[in-house]
């Protein structure tokens, strides 16, 4: 299951645990659109998968929360055997679809807490930003029992940082303001030399089962049309959870603002993080 990037508006990556279920499940409602108008990773990334994981060629990698399998196919380009495990139904039908003809590649449509493992160990654990929406008493476990001793446990995380139009994402707050009442007021993208992986870090050290996390960072703008910025904000969990009328008037507001203010273009800023661990 992927990833609810933050946006600026309101966070909804830590969300408790009832929270954490009700909003997991919003993804599945609408995977056309997910796949279409969630972006991918920089390359360079997986580069430095290859590197600090220390995969190549016919590394088993499970792959957890694939979605519609935006990374799988990069992963599957470098010869990896993958298991796919993604929670969501419709999700998972759209990965099989993408991922047609792909070798070495099975997508298993399940929860991740309870899909029992095989056998055979990993030698990758790869996690592109959906490893906080698993349960945190057991997502460092079992991915440790996954994972060959030596093996890497690989954790990608998406936020939207300062930058792109920057004043564009100042005056959306009052959109938010208006139509969702969990956002905090005054809220901003925070810098990205701001943003740290410390948390990540310490849940990895509390564990005991692995080694220290080394990190890779990288910046990407991309740059929106009024209706794609819309698509991308209606695949994010928090928006969907809205009520619909909340959620078309703040929709119509966003819209309003764009296409008034910024000549129908807007650039988000995203800071996506690698983390990688290995296995004791």
């Amino acid at each position: 299951m992927p990833d609810d990037t933050a946006h600026g508006a309101r966070r909804d990556d830590r969300p408790d645990a009832s929270r954490r279920v009700r909003l997991s499940r919003t993804f599945d409602e609408d995977a056309e659109l997910y796949d279409r108008a969630r972006p991918g990773y920089p390359p360079d990334l997986y580069d430095d998968l290859a590197e600090l994981g220390g995969a190549g060629p016919g590394s088993r990698v499970l792959e957890i929360g694939c979605g519609t399998g935006q990374a799988t196919l990069p992963l599957a380009g470098r010869g990896f055997r993958i298991t796919a495990i993604e929670a969501g139904p419709s999700m998972a039908a759209v990965a099989r679809r993408n991922l047609d003809g792909v070798p070495e590649v099975e997508v298993v449509t399940a929860d991740f807490e309870s899909w029992p493992l095989p056998d055979d160990s990993f030698d990758v654990v790869f996690a592109a930003t959906a490893f906080h929406w698993i349960d945190p008493a057991v997502r460092m476990t079992k991915a440790a029992e996954a994972l060959r001793p030596g093996g890497a446990l690989a954790v990608v995380r998406t936020q939207h940082v300062n930058g792109g139009t920057e004043e564009f994402f100042v005056e959306v707050q009052r959109c938010y303001e208006r139509f969702d009442p969990d956002t905090t007021p005054g809220t901003r993208p925070p810098e990205a030399a701001d943003v740290d992986g410390s948390d990540h870090a310490g849940e990895v050290a509390r564990c005991g089962a692995f080694g220290p996390t080394a990190f890779r960072r990288y910046e990407q703008d991309l740059t929106y049309t009024t209706a794609e910025y819309l698509e991308l904000l209606q695949t994010y969990s928090g928006h969907r959870a809205l009520p619909e009328a909340a959620r078309n008037g703040l929709l119509a507001c966003v819209a309003g603002l764009i296409d008034g203010r910024y000549d129908g273009r807007v650039t988000k800023r995203y800071l996506i993080e690698l983390a990688v661990a290995h296995r004791r």
